[in-house]
């Protein structure tokens, strides 16, 4: 690693990135309903990014929202389970847009910017989540984010999260796959790793 030191503010002209993970009912970010949702910010950590602070939410299905079968069955939550814990979506995501300004304002950034594996995936649940509950000072960039799949690409060769954690040495475990903490917990290994190791073989900063 270089010896010299930065801040997380200029490792990417201004934005904070935050890793995301949402677990939904369905594809369509306008119907379907949000589950779960987890995000991770980081921080620097001996020139080095590292995890920080996590946020994580089981979340009730919004009134009128669709719920697929086959995506529960895929992921295995029982949308309507008590022992879930889960809160109404309006309060998760003012929650949520809370955790990330104050995060973004200790590191002194500007905008945050959603990493996550296929990321617009995840944007486009986020995006109509807030506009649904008209949540104003949204923290994130409405459009820009950091797919890592194409990161994964073009660092290990890899494009499927479990294929690029285990070519860059991270463990996963199949069995806590689709887990919106576990997911957002080994996305943002496998971020750190990966603009780590461009940093280490001599790339930015």
């Amino acid at each position: 690693m270089p010896t010299s030191s930065f801040q997380l503010k200029d490792r990417f002209r201004g934005y904070f990135p935050v890793i995301i993970d949402v677990e939904t009912a369905g594809f369509n970010a306008n119907t379907d309903a949000i589950l779960e949702i987890a995000a991770i910010t980081l921080k620097i950590k001996d020139n080095a990014f590292v995890m920080d602070e996590c946020f994580h939410e089981h979340v009730v299905p919004f009134e009128g929202a669709n719920i697929e079968k086959a995506a529960i069955e895929f992921n295995g939550i029982d949308p309507f389970c008590a022992l879930r814990g889960a809160k109404a979506e309006d309060m998760v995501f003012k929650e949520l847009c809370k955790f990330i300004r104050k995060a973004q304002k200790k590191s002194d950034c500007q905008r945050s910017v959603i990493v996550a594996h296929n990321a617009t995936f995840d944007q486009g649940f986020v995006n109509a989540a807030i506009e649904r509950h008209n949540i104003k000072r949204s923290p994130f960039h409405p459009f820009v984010s950091f797919d890592t799949t194409s990161l994964a690409a073009m660092s290990v060769g890899q494009t499927v999260l479990v294929k690029a954690c285990q070519a860059a040495g991270i463990s996963f475990d199949q069995n806590e796959a689709h887990s919106a903490l576990y997911d957002t917990q080994k996305t943002a290994e496998l971020f750190c790793y990966m603009i780590n190791r461009y940093q280490s073989l001599g790339g930015w900063p």
